[in-house]
C-alpha cells in the first residue's frame, strides 16, 4: 500500500513558517527590481509633483534676461507744427444756374429755324420766327381805327372852341357848351382806348418772333419749318446756361456754423476735381492734374437741415469758359472750413484707438517705447491734429501693432509708394488712413 506524500497532519506544523518565507521572497524581488537611479523622491504631503511644479514655474517671474522683450523693427515720423486747413471732402454735382424751356406764347406756324443744336446763343438772339399774317392785318386795322378817332376828336374840340365863342356873345347857353367839352372828353378816351388796342396788338406780333431769353447752349430742337406750335405744347428747344456753372453738394449739419460763417464773409473757397483728371497728371499715376482742378466760391446754403440724412445742400459757383464742367457731371469736392494756425499734425494712420481713448507710440530716450494719449481736434485726408504732442515726437507709424511699453525699438527707411491701411473709426480719427505712410519718412510728413 502506497503512503501519501502530504497529509494535513503533516502540513499543518510548518505552514507558519512557510507563508513567512514566501513573503521575504516577494520583498527582496522588490527591492531588487528597484535601482537607486531610477528612484524618483517621493513628494512629501501637501506638496506638488513633477507636473504641477512645471505649472506653478509658468506663472513664476521670469529670470531678468527673459524679462526684456525683443526689439520691435518700426518707421518714425516726427510730430510737425504747422498751419493746417481743415477741409470737407463730398461728391457734388454739377447744375446749371439757368435752364429755360422755350414755349411759343401764341398757336402759330414757324416760318423759320435760326439756330441749330449745340450752338451758343446770347440773350436776345433770334430763335424761331412764326406766322403773323393775322396780327398784322390786325395792327393795320386798330391803327385805321385811331386815325378814325383822332379826327372825331379833333371836330369835337373845334366844336367846343366855337360853343365857347358863342357863349361869350351871349348866343347860346352855358349848357350847351358843357354838352361840347363833354363830346371832347369822351372822344379823347376813344383815342386812348385805341391806342391801348396797337399796343396790345404789336405785343401779339411780337411773339411771332422767339428771342433766346438768356445765355447758354441749344439743346435738342423739336421743332422744323411748317411745324405747328402752341403755348400748351411741348417745349420748342432747351437753353442750357454753361458759364458760369454751380456745383451742388452736401455739408454734414456740425459744420454748418463754419458755412453760414464763409458764406457772411465771402471767403468759402470751394475747389472742384474732375473725375478724369484723377487718371494721371504731372505728379504720375493718380495724381491730379491742375487743369482737372476749378476753384470756385460758395454762394448759397439751404435754410433747413434734412432731417434723414442730418446734411445740408450748398452750392458753389465756378467759372467754366473751357466747359469742362458740364451740368449734371459729378465732381469731387473740397471745401475749407477753417485754417489752424501752429497745429501738431500727425499722421491719421500712427493713431491707435483703445479701450481708454486715442492714443500714440512714441519713441522715448534710448529709441524705448511709450504710450502718449492724444486727443484729435481735426482730421483731414490722411492727416491728424492732435494735442498731447509736442513738435518734433518721434511717433510710432509701421510695425506699431507688434510695439507695447518699453518695448526696444530700431528704425528702419519707410518702404517706397507703401500705403497705410484705410482708416476706421468716426472721421478717419480711430485705426489708420489709406496713403499716410506714402509720405512718411523718419524725418516729417508730406503736406497733402
Amino acid at each position: 500500500m502506497t503512503r501519501p506524500l502530504y497529509t494535513p497532519s503533516m502540513s499543518a506544523p510548518h505552514a507558519p513558517g512557510l507563508r513567512c518565507s514566501l513573503t521575504l521572497l516577494l520583498l527582496a524581488s522588490l527591492l531588487s527590481a528597484c535601482s537607486p537611479r531610477d528612484a524618483a523622491p517621493v513628494p512629501a504631503v501637501g506638496t506638488a509633483g513633477p507636473s504641477a511644479a512645471s505649472g506653478a514655474g509658468a506663472g513664476a517671474p521670469a529670470p531678468a534676461g527673459a524679462a526684456s522683450a525683443p526689439p520691435v523693427s518700426v518707421t518714425l515720423v516726427r510730430a510737425t507744427a504747422r498751419n493746417f486747413t481743415v477741409a470737407l471732402d463730398a461728391s457734388g454735382t454739377v447744375t446749371s444756374l439757368s435752364s429755360v424751356d422755350v414755349k411759343p406764347q401764341v398757336s402759330a406756324q414757324v416760318l423759320a429755324v435760326h439756330v441749330k443744336e449745340g450752338q451758343f446763343v446770347q440773350r436776345g438772339q433770334a430763335l424761331f420766327t412764326l406766322d403773323a399774317r393775322v396780327d398784322q392785318a390786325n395792327l393795320k386795322k386798330a391803327e385805321a381805327q385811331l386815325q378814325k378817332d383822332e379826327a372825331s376828336l379833333a371836330d369835337a374840340r373845334r366844336q367846343l372852341a366855337r360853343s365857347q365863342d358863342l357863349l361869350r356873345q351871349n348866343f347860346i347857353s352855358q349848357g350847351a357848351v358843357d354838352t361840347s367839352l363833354a363830346n371832347v372828353d369822351g372822344q379823347q378816351a376813344v383815342v386812348a382806348a385805341d391806342r391801348a388796342v396797337i399796343d396790345a396788338v404789336k405785343a401779339q406780333l411780337s411773339y411771332s418772333r422767339i428771342t433766346a431769353p438768356s445765355a447758354g447752349r441749344v439743346g435738342p430742337i423739336a421743332v422744323f419749318v411748317g411745324s405747328s406750335v402752341s403755348p400748351t405744347g411741348a417745349a420748342m428747344l432747351n437753353i442750357t446756361q454753361i458759364d458760369p456753372v454751380a456745383v451742388a453738394f452736401n455739408l454734414p449739419q456740425r459744420n454748418l456754423p463754419d458755412a453760414l460763417k464763409a458764406l457772411a464773409s465771402g471767403s468759402g473757397v470751394v475747389t472742384a476735381l474732375l473725375p478724369d483728371s484723377l487718371a494721371g497728371g504731372p505728379g504720375g499715376p493718380g495724381g491730379a492734374s491742375p487743369a482737372g482742378l476749378r476753384k470756385g466760391k460758395l454762394s448759397f446754403v439751404d435754410s433747413a437741415v434734412d432731417g434723414a440724412s442730418g446734411t445740408v445742400k450748398v452750392k458753389a459757383v465756378f467759372a467754366n469758359k473751357d466747359q469742362a464742367l458740364w451740368p449734371g457731371a459729378y465732381v469731387t469736392v473740397k471745401m475749407a472750413l477753417q485754417n489752424l494756425p501752429d497745429a501738431i499734425v500727425v499722421p491719421q494712420a500712427a493713431i491707435v484707438q483703445g479701450a481708454r481713448g486715442t492714443a500714440v507710440f512714441v519713441a522715448g530716450p534710448g529709441n524705448v517705447a511709450a504710450v502718449r494719449p492724444v486727443k484729435i481736434l481735426a482730421a483731414a485726408g490722411t492727416e491728424a491734429v492732435v494735442s498731447g504732442l509736442n513738435a518734433g515726437d518721434r511717433v510710432v507709424l509701421d510695425g506699431r501693432q507688434n510695439v507695447r511699453p518699453g518695448t526696444p525699438l530700431i528704425e528702419r527707411a519707410a518702404e517706397p509708394g507703401r500705403s497705410a491701411p484705410a482708416a476706421s473709426g468716426t472721421g478717419g480719427a480711430a485705426g489708420t488712413a489709406s496713403g499716410a505712410a506714402s509720405g512718411a519718412t523718419s524725418g516729417g510728413v508730406r503736406a497733402p
